[in-house]
């Protein structure tokens, strides 16, 4: 199934930011920083990832409800494999 781009800006442009955070987090490492500072921001960028990959879920979902057979008519939404992507989440 293939995201639809406009829907993804915003996941990319979260991704983005969970990069530059991910770096600050290293950075912090590298420098001594406090335990908790950077657990911290270890904790903001998990949060985004996790936001992310929800996003790219559930605009997968919206596709599946609004076109629910692909080309060759065969049902779009696999309910197995939805489940495991959220659980691969948790």
């Amino acid at each position: 199934m293939k995201l639809d781009p406009d829907e993804m800006t915003k996941v990319v442009n979260r991704l983005k930011r969970a990069q530059g955070q991910l770096a600050g987090v290293v950075r912090m490492l590298d420098e001594g920083k406090d335990c908790e500072d950077v657990v911290t921001q270890l904790s903001a960028v998990s949060k985004a990832l996790d936001r992310a990959g929800f996003a790219i879920i559930a605009s997968g979902m919206k596709q599946c409800l609004t076109q629910p057979e692909d080309a060759d008519g065969e049902p779009t939404l696999d309910v197995a494999k939805l489940e495991k992507l959220f659980l691969s989440l948790a």
